[in-house]
Formats: structure tokens, sequence, C-alpha cells
């Protein structure tokens, strides 16, 4: 889909998208969540979720973590690094709602605000509770894969196992 189609498509209203990546996790789950995005009334406030065009040209789903006179930082729920230079000429929409296993979570949900007052006002806690989660998730992994070594005999097992038959 070209530029002016997206832009079209966001203005028409109601434009779902499914976003890639691991930015806005863990709100926004890659390939399995989707988002609804409507066009842009006035100035954006903070905890807001524009589409944006970032310098690089690229679409880029994240959250609005302050609004400036001139623009607004923002960052994706799961990094660490801020955008500074983000402006209003930049923004194409706004996040209204996402699906989540085929419900619907609107922005203005009770258990969503909480959620998203937590994360974004409690920005120090980000870093280690991501590090702490992709090191439990590449632990399982880890595991699960020399589980299937064990089970299909294939890997450093194996080899161990003929070393044991032929001895």
């Amino acid at each position: 889909m070209t530029v002016d189609k997206i832009e079209d498509a966001v203005a028409k209203g109601n434009f779902v998208i499914h976003p890639h990546g691991v930015s806005m996790w863990p709100m926004i789950r890659n390939g399995t969540d989707s988002v609804v995005i409507n066009p842009v009334e006035g100035r954006l406030k903070k905890y807001d979720i524009p589409l944006y065009i970032d310098r690089r040209g690229r679409y880029v789903v994240h959250r609005i973590m302050k609004v400036t006179d001139n623009g607004y930082v923002i960052c994706g729920d799961g990094l660490f690094e801020i955008e500074y230079d983000i402006t209003d000429k930049n923004i194409i929409g706004v996040v209204t709602g996402f699906f989540r296993k085929e419900k619907y979570i609107s922005c203005d949900n009770k258990k969503y605000m909480r959620y998203v007052h937590f994360w974004v006002d409690n920005f120090y806690l980000r870093k280690p509770t991501i590090k702490l989660v992709r090191k439990i998730r590449r632990a399982k992994q880890l595991l699960s894969e020399y589980k299937y070594r064990i089970i299909h005999g294939k890997g450093k097992y194996k080899n161990l196992q003929k070393k044991e038959i032929d001895s």
C-alpha cells in the first residue's frame, strides 16, 4: 500500500493494521494483535499512540510519553530508547483500540488505562522488567530445544548414546 493510500484509509476512519515487531510489547503482540487507527482530531495527549512516519520513512506505532511545544516525546512500550523529533506533521493517525484474540479493547478501557499509567509512569522499571522477561523466554526456548533433542535423539545427547552403545 502506498503512502497516499494509507493516509486516505486512515482519513476514512477505523483503519486496521497488524503491526510487526516487539516495540509495543506487552500491549501489542507481534503477529497476533491488530490495532484500529483513526484520524487525529486536534493535538494528541500523553499516553496516546500515534501512527507516524519516523525520520527513516518507516510507519511506526509508539506511545507518547510527553507533549512538548514543538512536538512529542515518544517511545514504544517494549523499548528503552526515546524519540524526541516527532511533530504533528509526521503523524498520520491515532490508535483508538486494538484486538486481542478477537476481543476489542478500547483505549478508553479502565483496565487498559491502569496498564498505561503503570507502564509509562514507571519507566525506570521497564528496562529490568523487559530484560528479565527476555531471559525467561530464552531459557524456556533452550529447555524446549534440549527436550526436543533428547526425545528425538539429536544433538549432543545422541552422540553420548552412541558412545555408550559402542563401549
